[in-house]
């Protein structure tokens, strides 16, 4: 656990002169006490039990104190919470690599069984749109509350040629941000040229727009994308550069790699050639925008690795203040010693 504002913890020092004042306030009672009555009476009328329960709702007021003082300096700690998390972007690899069949049936197959048991299992509430990619990326299926379509749309894959790992983060990106125009000639988006907003007069540049100002990585509570490939990256944009783009608008990115480590050998029209994952840059992307990567060699593995991010989704670990937990706490302490107080003592403290 951790404070925002650590600087106000000094308060507690306050904590100890209150237990030394009521301990002073104790003995200047028991004087008074021994002064006008016997000691057999004081004795009869403070039983041990008495005495004991009479410290009580006192202890219960400065435990109050105590947590209250904390919650002044704002704690915060690492909670899980549910995640707000409205739209995923299922990006899946249909290059030719994916008929392998080291694991079984095939690659691709493997791949749809385990996207349909998630989009199964994801919250009704969120939005599953679905990415295609080999030698270019292209959304197959918008983002849609639709389950029936979501899965017409992943029985749909036709496996084709190349493999554009970059695309698939791009498109999938101006899924989520329909409004931008991504380009990796540089690192900030084109809002403008995404609405269609007139050149200058005589100018072949885009007029003047707001800055882009890049946020915290992970940071963007509405959207994931959950990205999977069986191997490298052929054609198309630099993944990582893609990746960057990702991050800066703090959209999280998934990746989940599959095949076996070794590879496999795919023969087709008289050719053949090894394909391998590659797991570097898969584990560079999810770094770099505070996703995870997963890896899965069979399709059991690759069924468990989409429910896993199925959990990660809906319930998410956060850091989070939680002040107002603290607060509460100290209300039920102040109350709880008053209520004793009068029950037993009738007054308060």
């Amino acid at each position: 656990m951790t404070f925002l504002w650590p600087s106000l913890l000094w308060l507690l020092l306050v904590v100890p002169l209150l237990v030394a004042a009521y301990v002073a306030l104790l003995r200047r009672r028991k004087k008074v006490a021994l002064r006008y009555a016997s000691l057999s009476l004081v004795r009869e009328a403070l039983g041990p039990a008495q005495s004991l329960r009479r410290h009580v709702p006192p202890l219960l007021f400065l435990a109050a104190l105590v947590v209250m003082l904390l919650a002044v300096a704002r704690p915060s700690a690492v909670v899980t919470l549910p995640s707000q998390y409205d739209t995923i972007i299922l990006a899946i690899d249909v290059s030719g690599s994916m008929r392998a069949t080291d694991v079984e049936p095939n690659r691709l197959v493997a791949a749809q069984t385990a996207a349909r048991t998630f989009v199964a299992e994801a919250p009704s509430r969120t939005r599953i749109g679905v990415v295609v990619f080999a030698g270019t990326a292209s959304v197959v299926q918008p983002p849609t509350h639709s389950r029936e379509d979501i899965l017409a749309a992943i029985d749909r894959f036709q496996v084709q040629r190349a493999t554009a790992v970059g695309s698939a983060i791009l498109v999938s990106l101006k899924t989520i941000f329909p409004e931008v125009e991504f380009d990796l000639r540089g690192s900030n988006p084109r809002p403008d040229a995404a609405r269609g907003a007139p050149l200058a007069p005589g100018s072949g540049d885009q007029p003047e727009r707001p800055a882009f100002t890049p946020v915290a990585p992970g940071s963007y509570p509405s959207a994931v994308i959950i990205l999977l490939t069986d191997g490298r990256t052929t054609t198309g944009p630099d993944p990582v550069e893609a990746a960057r783009m990702a991050a800066e608008r703090g959209v999280r990115v998934y990746t989940v790699g599959v095949g076996t480590k070794e590879g496999a050998v795919l023969a087709t029209e008289g050719w053949s050639m090894r394909v391998r994952l590659d797991e570097e840059a898969l584990k560079a992307i999810a770094d770099t925008t505070r996703g995870e990567y997963f890896y899965a060699s069979t399709a059991t593995d690759l069924t468990k690795v989409y429910q896993a991010l199925n959990s990660r989704i809906v319930m998410e670990r956060k850091s989070t203040e939680i002040t107002a937990l603290f607060a509460a706490a100290a209300l039920v302490l102040a109350l709880a010693s008053a209520l004793l107080s009068i029950l037993w003592f009738h007054r308060i403290l």
